[in-house]
């Protein structure tokens, strides 16, 4: 009999996770709270359910080839980055496509989810259930958490001094829908992520002045690189990890200043990032514009409010401020587990690969979407669910979790000592972190055999764009149109432009021009490089780091998803 799963949400993670299932013969049943399907990137024009939905300008900020599901590429007509509504649209063709509706059941609410008494044994949860006010429980055999990072906002009035006296609207991003209500307004946006980059930009074509409070400051990249292709595609290769492994992170840092300053400034617009903070990037093709027009102000960290004014660090005082809307980001939480496994849950210290808990005789508990990448959220999540999956299976192991328990206690107290950094809160490496999960089950591509066996696919895999499909190609799971869909994407890229014909247009290739050249010792060093391993690369990175065009790593620029 298929082992029962239940599935948290039915987001973009909550449905690969049902199709994943699926895939492994499990018997998922999915719980989710709202009316449909897609979680977040359902939009509704209120924000009265509690629950947090995109703006309705928003926009995607990774390229449709880069996040798709690695077995269901977007229609080629589809546009490279997407409206809301387009994406949802995308949602409601997977579902369609692989029947998982019927495995929702909507306007079902998790009450608790505990661990049976006999759980060291079968690993067993029982999960309690509301629906229209009528409580239900069930025995599952696995469980995968799927509500993400998004779940409740973090709005920390209490370090911000005078915030009570303040007289203005106060809101957090996760109640903003469209910008009218802020009509003739002075705005105050406090934090640039991507959603304070959006919001602020947004708002400009209403509000009377919009302002800009961040203490860090932020590089500002565009949705498309140097030729106008799409900058996922065209920075997030596995030829770029290969080099960056090489060079030391000195020359990285000065490497991207350099790129990033070079479209324009950014300490003349206000953004640059103060020493010793860690780079962070925003997505964003409209900002500097409105900053170089006046409709938007950059200014420092909050010193306090007054009634109807803000005192900056700096000492400026803006006054006259009708709202305050905080994009200071969300606070992971997981009500309906019981302690210690609540704590541990949030904190990623405590997960193996960010996945599974490491407190549980039986790893029949997943979280999946608890992470953050410079690159595709959606694609790291469904080999997250692959993965995950495959545990419950009995086909992929998990190290005990004693092992992992004393693994995640040392790291915890390293941390507190300050002999390590906590990396925690920090971006995952796209392309390593999705290599280490296909390893897990046998879907990594082995780049040497390749270029042995089918050199095209091969160049394309190494050299083009790391796009979800190259987890296809091999091992469970292996799909018999990965070859083409990586072979054509460029082709799906470059359709929807094709609105008006022009001679001589035609795709990027694999590698810059200047790299045709040399293509073929790039290529050998390469291979040579990666069947020798790490502990080689380490060896040679001082005497090759001088050797390495910096040309190569310009092009590396970092992504948000």
């Amino acid at each position: 009999m298929a082992k029962k799963v239940a599935v948290i949400g039915a987001g973009v993670s909550g449905l690969s996770s049902i199709k994943c299932c699926l895939d492994e013969d499990l018997e998922p049943t999915c719980f989710e709270r709202s009316n449909d399907f897609g979680g977040l990137w359902k939009f509704n024009e209120a924000s009265t359910d509690g629950m947090t939905r995109v703006y309705k300008s928003l926009v995607t900020n990774v390229c449709k080839e880069m996040s798709c599901y690695s077995n269901f590429p977007y229609p080629e007509e589809y546009p490279n980055f997407m409206s809301h509504e387009k994406f949802w649209n995308y949602l409601q063709e997977f579902v369609e496509h692989f029947d998982l509706l019927k495995y929702i059941q909507f306007k079902t609410a998790v009450c608790s989810i505990t661990k049976r008494p006999d759980f060291s044994q079968t690993g067993q949860w029982d999960v309690v259930t509301e629906t229209e006010g009528k409580q239900n429980r069930a025995v599952f055999d696995a469980v995968m958490v799927c509500t993400g990072l998004f779940l409740s906002p973090h709005l920390p009035l209490e370090s911000f001094p005078g915030i009570h006296k303040f007289k203005g609207q106060i809101l957090h991003s996760q109640e903003y829908r469209i910008p009218d209500p802020f009509q003739g307004k002075r705005v105050l946006v406090i934090g640039l992520g991507n959603s304070g980059g959006d919001i602020a930009v947004e708002l400009t074509r209403t509000a009377a002045q919009v302002l800009v409070s961040t203490r860090t400051g932020t590089w500002v990249v565009n949705r498309y690189s140097d030729g106008g292709y799409p900058i996922n595609m065209m920075s997030i290769r596995r030829w770029h990890n290969f080099i960056t492994q090489l060079l030391p992170t000195c020359f990285l840092n000065w490497s991207l200043k350099r790129r990033m300053n070079k479209k324009f400034n950014h300490d003349i617009y206000g953004l640059s990032i103060i020493k010793r903070e860690k780079p962070k990037f925003i997505i964003n093709d409209e900002l500097p514009t409105c900053i170089l027009c006046g409709k938007v102000t950059v200014k420092t960290s909050i010193k306090n409010f007054t009634e109807t004014a803000v005192i900056f660090e700096d000492g400026t005082v803006e006054g006259n401020i009708d709202a305050v809307i905080f994009t200071t980001g969300y606070t992971v939480s997981f009500p309906f587990f019981e302690e210690p496994l609540k704590s541990h849950c949030t904190k990623k210290t405590f997960l193996y690969k960010h996945v599974f808990p490491a407190d549980l005789e039986r790893a029949t508990l997943a979280i999946i979407g608890l992470i953050s990448l410079n690159g595709s959220i959606l694609a790291g999540t469904e080999l997250q669910a692959r993965w995950a999956t495959r545990v419950f299976k009995g086909l992929c192991n998990v190290p005990p979790s004693q092992k992992l328990m004393a693994e995640a206690i040392k790291k915890e107290q390293l941390i507190k000592r300050g002999v390590i950094r906590d990396t925690s809160q920090e971006k995952l490496d796209f392309i390593t972190y999705l290599d280490d999960l296909a390893t897990c089950i046998g879907a990594k591509p082995n780049i040497p055999a390749l270029f042995l066996k089918d050199p095209r696919l091969a160049w394309e895999v190494f050299f083009g764009p790391c796009s979800p499909y190259q987890y296809r190609i091999v091992g469970p799971g292996k799909w018999t149109g990965a070859r083409n869909a990586i072979l054509t994407q460029w082709d799906r890229t470059l359709k929807p432009l094709k609105t008006r014909s022009v001679a001589n247009s035609s795709e990027p290739a694999s590698l810059p021009h200047y790299l045709k050249v040399v293509g073929a010792p790039v290529l050998l060093v390469s291979l040579i490089f990666i069947c020798k391993g790490s502990p080689f690369l380490k060896l040679v990175q001082d005497k090759l780091q001088d050797r390495i065009s910096s040309s190569l790593v310009l092009h590396n620029v970092p992504q948000k998803s």
